[in-house]
């Protein structure tokens, strides 16, 4: 980079340095482990088990999946550990995951979400040293979405239909980080910090549901 000082030209270099900051690991699943977990949902239904008054949502149904059972025992063995690794690699651990001799993670509950039109869930974190959201079923899209009246009279341009984390940045602001929910978003797994904000904000004129897998884990 050049600039001029005094009539004379000046050479300068300049590096820009970033600073650290804590992100998620997301990817899409094998079409397999998508499979396993709609059989465990479908299971769920025959029994269910209300989860709504463990969480935070305004969400109108939340059932407990058997996070035990043989139909995900290669989803629990070697789908998560492989998204911890990656997430430790790239992030390092955060303060909650040491680990003690003989220790291992465990997948501390999990459960599946059926979102209806209006529905939401408010700005909130989980118990656990990681989380993970799995979106199974997207009946909107966020470009149709954002054309609504609704949008069109606020400022939830960025926001409507979508999921959405709240992190701090360098300068001690609360910056927020948008999922775009389409249809090509389904199967897509993200891991996160439990620690970490998030929300889901709602959809409008759809009937269909929005389904999506919830866990927590932690260290046992």
């Amino acid at each position: 980079m050049y600039y001029l000082t005094g009539g004379h030209k000046m050479e300068m270099e300049l590096l820009p340095r970033h600073f650290p900051n804590i992100g998620v690991m997301e990817g899409k699943l094998p079409e397999d482990t998508v499979d396993s977990l709609w059989k465990l949902i479908e299971e769920s239904k025959k029994q269910p088990e209300d989860m709504k008054s463990d969480l935070a949502g305004n969400i109108s149904s939340s059932i407990r999946l058997d996070g035990n059972s043989p139909l995900i025992e290669d989803f629990v063995k070697n789908v998560i550990p492989i998204y911890i690794e990656q997430t430790i690699k790239s992030y390092g651990a955060p303060w909650r995951a040491t680990m003690k001799e003989g220790q291992g993670w465990n997948l501390e509950s999990l459960w599946v979400n059926f979102q209806k039109k209006h529905e939401f869930n408010p700005p909130h974190d989980h118990s656990g040293v990681y989380s993970f959201v799995i979106w199974m079923q997207i009946p909107t899209s966020y470009a149709e979405q954002k054309k609504l009246p609704i949008c069109a009279e606020s400022n939830a341009d960025g926001s409507i239909s979508n999921f959405g984390f709240h992190y701090t940045n360098s300068l001690g602001r609360v910056s927020q980080f948008f999922y775009n929910m389409e249809k090509e978003a389904e199967g897509y797994m993200v891991m996160f910090p439990s620690e970490m904000k998030h929300e889901v904000f709602p959809f409008y004129e759809n009937d269909g549901e929005r389904i999506s897998i919830s866990g927590n884990i932690d260290i046992r």
